[in-house]
């Protein structure tokens, strides 16, 4: 659909160093007005399109690692009988994905049990994780895989030759005796004691350092933890910690195994240190609209007018990015929520988490409710659509040529505040009907979701630890 602003632009205006952060926020506009039969990203104003080239500009004489994020279906070619269809297939992701992510937040809150413990990984078709691949090269020379990329895990790993035991994946299995710069790592080393889940056989210090790694859905991966070459848009990075998995199952849509870019020090962020700054950025495309980007090391591509938001960390939790949201708002209008309500509290519970696995937003009850309310009375009269699973507010508009829709408002710490687009709320299921891509947490959790996320630059910098969202230029 394309959109047309009813109100004042956004401005906003930064200055950001390792201690100073000054967000200016003119009034953003209350509504924005869509064409049901052509739900596209909106022009763009002309000073958000001088700063998207600006910033383009600029990332080529970066000193940073860009890779192409694909969406899921684009890999595995899969078709449906209807866009209902993959919008139930999606819900269903996701669920799982959510159910996954709640067990997870809420055990880190209490004493795990010994069957418990180890570092996770995310199984991508059962959890949702799957949604969006990057391709990198394994190994000298590289081999090249489709691994899904996750936000919230720390792990980095391949299925391997020999395999035991593998499911399909899209590419041919990396042998590690094929490279020349795999290097198992010893039961003695640090990067062995580092990561959880990890054991030794017979042998002392010397043996070699396997790993395995267990989910709640019963799914897995065991194999042998190494230092590898990783080769990344062109850039070959040596000594990664990688498990090399000889065992592994459940259903990871194809990929060869996972990308970990969490707040932890096994992750890839973590792993690269000083190379990358402790920071990433991240476009995701809208499904259909070709490919997104993942650029790792630091970089002056942020355009002017990012919103930027300190994180938050969970010491529970320390794989997941949270942010310190305040308030919701809808059209403009600030929505009377109690106070504390998305508060990380201090033994780990609730809080909102960033992920990129999760599709839907999800947020407690009380904050749904008053979303839903307000936005469906913001919709006026307009034809309500049966429920598709979870998204319970839907609209029928075939019979429309265009519709007003209220923007709604993120307010965060230290005043920041992120208002969306339409196409950032709507969700297309068929036939002209639209559902709000929001959803009630069964726990006292948030998740901002990727739909939420889609077409924002979103950056990440954990070592100074704020999270930026760019104008909406990608």
């Amino acid at each position: 659909m394309e959109f047309v602003a009813n109100g004042k632009v956004i401005l906003f205006l930064l200055f950001v160093s390792t201690s100073v952060l000054i967000v200016a926020v003119a009034s953003p506009p209350r509504f924005h007005y869509i064409n049901p039969h052509n739900f596209t990203t909106p022009a763009s104003s002309s000073a958000s399109a001088s700063a998207s080239a600006s910033a383009v500009h600029r990332s080529r004489n970066s000193n940073n690692t860009s890779l192409s994020l694909v969406h899921r279906d684009a890999i595995t070619g899969a078709t449906y009988p209807s866009r209902r269809h993959q919008v139930v297939g999606l819900v269903a992701r996701d669920n799982a994905r959510v159910e996954h992510l709640e067990k997870r937040l809420v055990a880190a809150t209490s004493p795990y049990l010994p069957e418990d413990l180890g570092s996770e990984v995310v199984p991508g078709l059962d959890d949702g994780s799957g949604e969006y691949f990057v391709r990198v090269g394994v190994g000298s020379p590289p081999t090249e895989q489709y691994v899904v990329v996750d936000s919230g895990s720390d792990v980095i790993w391949v299925q391997c030759r020999p395999c035991e035991q593998c499911y399909a994946q899209t590419d041919p299995l990396f042998d590690p005796a094929a490279s020349s710069s795999f290097s198992g790592v010893s039961c003695g080393s640090a990067i062995c004691r580092t990561l959880s889940g990890t054991g030794c056989g017979g042998g002392g210090d010397a043996a070699k350092c396997d790993y395995s790694v267990t989910y709640g859905d019963g799914s897995y991966t065991k194999g042998e933890l190494a230092l590898e070459t990783l080769t990344l848009g062109g850039t070959a990075v040596q000594g990664v910690a990688i498990g090399c998995g000889h065992r592994n199952s459940g259903l990871f849509v194809g990929a060869a195994g996972l990308l970990g870019l969490g707040w932890g020090a096994m992750s890839l962020v973590g792993q690269l240190g000083g190379a990358a700054g402790g920071v990433f950025s991240y476009c995701l495309a809208s499904r259909g609209a070709g490919a997104g980007s993942l650029v790792l090391g630091r970089t002056e591509a942020v355009p002017v007018g990012a919103v930027w938001v300190p994180l938050v960390r969970n010491n529970q939790a320390s794989s997941f990015y949270y942010v310190g949201l305040t308030g919701i708002g809808v059209g403009g209008e600030r929505l009377p929520l109690q106070d504390g309500l998305f508060q990380l509290t201090e033994d780990g519970a609730g809080g909102v988490v960033m992920d990129t696995g999760t599709a839907v937003t999800r947020l407690p009850g009380e904050a749904y409710a008053a979303l839903r309310d307000a936005f469906d009375g913001a919709m006026g009269a307009l034809p309500r659509s049966p429920a598709v699973s979870l998204l319970d507010t839907c609209y029928d508009l075939s019979g429309y040529a265009s519709v007003r829709v209220p923007t709604v408002s993120f307010y965060f710490d230290q005043g920041a505040v992120l208002t969306l687009p339409a196409r950032n709320l709507l969700v297309e299921v068929g036939g002209a009907v639209f559902c709000l891509a929001f959803a009630p947490s069964s726990t006292g959790i948030s998740i901002l979701g990727n739909i939420q996320q889609e077409g924002i630059q979103i950056t990440v910098d954990s070592a100074n630890g704020y999270v930026g969202f760019g104008p909406n230029t990608c």
